[in-house]
């Protein structure tokens, strides 16, 4: 007999993206709830194409696991981004799990911009992405984490995250990163931890080297903010990685978007256009 829950979500997610005449489509989806997947936007073109996830349970609990497989066929290009925060709430025992798997064929470009997720006190959460590129292929990607609900006066005094990223080309790893934080005082507080903020945060760009002159200029964005927060950029062996810890998500967001706009033109040459549903 199974043991598995009926209370409990197993959402999938599977899109496959194809470039004819110029314009990226999707030719392939299958969703499962809590799931849902709106039909494209094309703001800047229609060579990017604007995908936005749904879930539309409202958050996770544990023992939900949510599945993402994205398949890019050679030289298309598209966004993905989700429709609101993500929430993770307190968990009995259960971990509550996200796998994403994506394969990027020669010449496609994802970014992969995910709003927050907010992790609920006593919660127990993982994270796996894993990410294929071909030669040639880019990915950019953002992930933004929120430690209780910090309005409310919540910390995470219980629980624990996990957050695995795996980014490979050619068989070859070019960005491994295990992330793992369990709830509780000392590493809210400990430098080495949160350092007393709620909110941590990574963007990684994949697949071309990046010059120290836009390194430079990634750090003088950061130094524009006025902030009690945490940044730091650095180059990696193909491509750039950016942290933030501190007290705002929006923060976060507003630094990486410019260095999103910094970077968009060398592979499209047009200006990022902001997804519609980021301003709702």
């Amino acid at each position: 007999m199974s043991d598995c829950n009926p209370s409990e979500w197993h959402g999938i997610l599977n899109l496959t993206y194809s470039q004819n005449h110029g314009i990226t489509q999707v030719v392939d989806k299958y969703t499962t709830a809590p799931y849902k997947i709106q039909r494209p936007f094309y703001p800047p073109g229609e060579e990017i194409c604007h995908s936005v996830a749904l879930h539309t349970a409202g958050g996770m609990v544990g023992g939900d696991r949510l599945s993402q497989n994205l398949h890019l066929q050679a030289d298309t290009k598209v966004l993905l981004t989700t429709a609101a925060a993500s929430r993770v709430y307190r968990s009995t025992g259960k971990t509550a799990s996200q796998n994403v798997k994506i394969k990027l064929e020669k010449g496609a470009y994802l970014e992969y911009l995910p709003r927050e997720t907010i992790i609920f006190n006593g919660a127990i959460y993982r994270q796996d992405l894993r990410v294929e590129l071909a030669p040639e292929a880019t990915w950019l990607g953002w992930e933004i984490t929120r430690f209780g609900r910090s309005a409310r006066g919540e910390n995470f005094g219980q629980g624990e995250w996990r957050s695995h990223t795996e980014i490979w080309q050619n068989e070859k790893p070019l960005w491994i990163d295990r992330q793992w934080l369990p709830g509780g005082e000392t590493i809210l507080e400990s430098p080495h931890g949160l350092g007393g903020w709620p909110v941590v945060a990574t963007l990684t760009w994949v697949g071309e080297p990046v010059s120290k002159e836009t390194l430079n200029h990634v750090r003088m964005l950061w130094g524009e903010h006025q902030s009690e927060g945490e940044a730091g950029a650095t180059q990696l062996l193909s491509g750039l990685l950016c942290r933030y810890r501190g007290p705002s998500s929006q923060e976060a967001i507003a630094w990486f978007t410019q260095i999103w706009q910094l970077l968009r033109p060398n592979l499209s040459g047009k200006n990022i256009t902001k997804p519609r549903v980021w301003n709702v």
